[in-house]
């Protein structure tokens, strides 16, 4: 029987519909072997890229510069080639409410291998890379007129990856979002902090994928796609910039086990995940959502913001731990 469920606290809904879902086996790929063709992004194609804006080697923080261009890295920061938005933009004159194209577009190219993907990633190699995660918003966010910096991974052509090479990005952009301000609207209006209600609610119940010292992994009870993760800290911070070292660690072994459940369970699906914070409302509450690319977003979605999930999130749990 299909069920309309409400988010924990927002005004939105989705159709939890298992009568129109397909076995998990559908989304089952052959993993990848052997060596794939190089690319721009791997270790040794350093100058065909823009100079890099951070270099991480060996505990050091570098950057490239002109006739110089750091070899041995672990994980290298540079700008988007093809940037939404950037620092030189011009003024712009219009009857109709409109401004500059200012901010900033970067990759992090969190591996110099074309092979490796994050479920392969050491707890230190997840740990450095939460910590680039960390560095670059901090940085992005000091720099006057940025506003937000809209943290994300995509991974797979269907999530909108145009380079396989896996990499991250980020966009520091002079507005905030207005989806999160109407979430802090929601937010301000509660009794305490509904995300450390969820917290302590899917901590005891059948949704509960992963947890570990400082971080829990569930499928939301309100899921908008089939197996898709909400990864929430259990003590209340707003942002990235809050967490100490234990804690990046902790958040980047929920990231890795997340993906590996899914890519060892599931198959080896295209995904996005973002990451959800407010560095002047310290009544936010971080959290990150990883959604698996295993639908298409079609006319009913498109024109009621209701989405429709063939998987309920009780039965995701289970295939995402293997118990099927």
């Amino acid at each position: 029987m299909s069920e309309i469920r409400k988010h924990y606290f927002l005004d939105e809904y989705c159709i939890i519909a298992p009568g129109r879902s397909k076995r998990p086996s559908v989304f089952k790929t052959e993993k990848k072997e052997g060596a794939s063709s190089r690319c721009v992004f791997c270790a040794g194609e350093e100058d065909k890229t823009p100079l890099a804006t951070a270099v991480y080697k060996n505990g050091s923080i570098l950057k490239d510069s002109e006739g110089s261009r750091v070899t041995g890295w672990d994980v290298r920061c540079i700008p988007n080639l093809y940037p939404a938005l950037a620092p030189d933009a011009n003024e712009v004159h219009s009857d109709l409410d409109v401004a500059p194209g200012y901010g900033f577009h970067e990759v992090i190219v969190e591996m110099p291998s074309h092979e490796k993907v994050i479920p392969d990633l050491s707890d230190e190699e997840m740990a450095l890379l939460m910590k680039v995660y960390q560095d670059r918003v901090i940085h992005y966010e000091s720099i006057e007129r940025i506003e937000y910096v809209s943290l994300f991974k995509n991974w797979g052509e269907k999530a909108g990856a145009s380079l396989e090479h896996t990499h991250s990005q980020l966009i520091a952009m002079p507005i905030k979002p207005p989806v999160l301000m109407e979430e802090m609207k929601a937010i301000d209006s509660y009794s305490g902090c509904p995300y450390c209600d969820i917290v302590e609610k899917e901590s005891k119940s059948e949704r509960l994928l992963y947890e570990n010292e400082h971080f829990l992994v569930i499928t939301p009870y309100c899921s908008k796609v089939p197996y898709e993760m909400w990864i929430l800290p259990k003590v209340h911070t707003n942002h990235i910039s809050g967490f100490d070292q234990d804690q990046l660690s902790s958040l980047g072994k929920a990231i890795r086990s997340a993906l590996s459940g899914l890519w060892n369970n599931i198959g080896e699906i295209p995904y996005n995940y973002m990451f959800y914070q407010l560095r002047d409302e310290t009544g936010y509450h971080f959290n990150l959502k990883l959604q698996p690319v295993t639908t298409k977003t079609a006319g009913f979605e498109k024109n009621t913001e209701v989405f429709i999930n063939t998987m309920p999130p009780e039965t995701a749990v289970n295939y995402l731990q293997g118990d099927f």
